[in-house]
């Protein structure tokens, strides 16, 4: 299992991401001491760092510290900011950071560019892989699998099974899932999303998940 390190002073923002990282089967660190990072990544073989720029309650800045991980470790390092100027970005590139990505970010994008870093590190990463209740969902191969029987997706099943899957034991708006989606359309009929719903429950149906998608009157979806 793949271990990454946490660095946000924000305490809200860093019990969100642990959450996220721990229900994709991640292993989290969170910072002991800003001023021996590089010293905790070799000593808990942390595998990724996802590393805020603006550090308001510290000393320092996510740049330093990248600065000073890089003197010690090739660790893979997202940068996770809300600064999105380009020129902040050129400079953690330089900096050796190996990603950017800013706040509010898109948690499957983020899932995302951490897989892909993981891979290219060689780490050992299962994040690819989902389970809840006894049923597996995998990324990588678009399917869903329950008692050894298993099920292919389409893109816009896999998408809808994987944000209930980030969400599970919360009620998960429907115009939450269709932002997910479809976020870059202007409009999309509210029927599609049912549509889509359906074809999904009837799949799971088949490898006999009768109710593992609830529905909740006007608020919407739950596993």
């Amino acid at each position: 299992m793949a271990k990454i390190l946490i660095v946000e002073d924000d305490p809200v923002i860093e019990r969100e991401l642990a959450l996220i990282l721990r229900n994709n089967q991640y292993d989290v660190e969170v910072v002991e001491e800003y001023a021996k990072i590089p010293l905790q990544i070799n000593e808990a073989a942390i595998d990724l760092v996802l590393l805020d720029v603006n550090l308001k309650e510290q000393t320092t800045s996510g740049f330093t510290i990248c600065s000073e991980i890089r003197a010690e470790s090739d660790v893979p390092i997202i940068f996770v900011t809300s600064r999105s100027a380009v020129e902040d970005e050129i400079q953690g590139m330089m900096l050796g950071g190996d990603d950017y990505i800013t706040k509010p970010y898109n948690i499957s994008l983020l899932l995302l560019k951490i897989k892909a870093l993981l891979k290219r590190a060689g780490s050992n990463d299962t994040s690819s892989e989902l389970v809840y209740k006894g049923v597996t969902m995998s990324l990588a191969k678009s399917t869903a699998t329950f008692a050894q029987q298993t099920v292919e997706l389409t893109k816009n099943e896999l998408q809808i099974l994987h944000f209930l899957f980030l969400h599970k034991e919360t009620i998960v708006s429907r115009g939450d899932l269709i932002d997910y989606l479809w976020n870059n359309q202007l409009y999309i009929d509210d029927n599609a999303l049912s549509l889509h719903v359906t074809r999904l429950r009837k799949k799971l149906l088949q490898i006999g998940l009768s109710n593992f998608i609830q529905t909740k009157y006007r608020q919407g979806y739950l596993i």
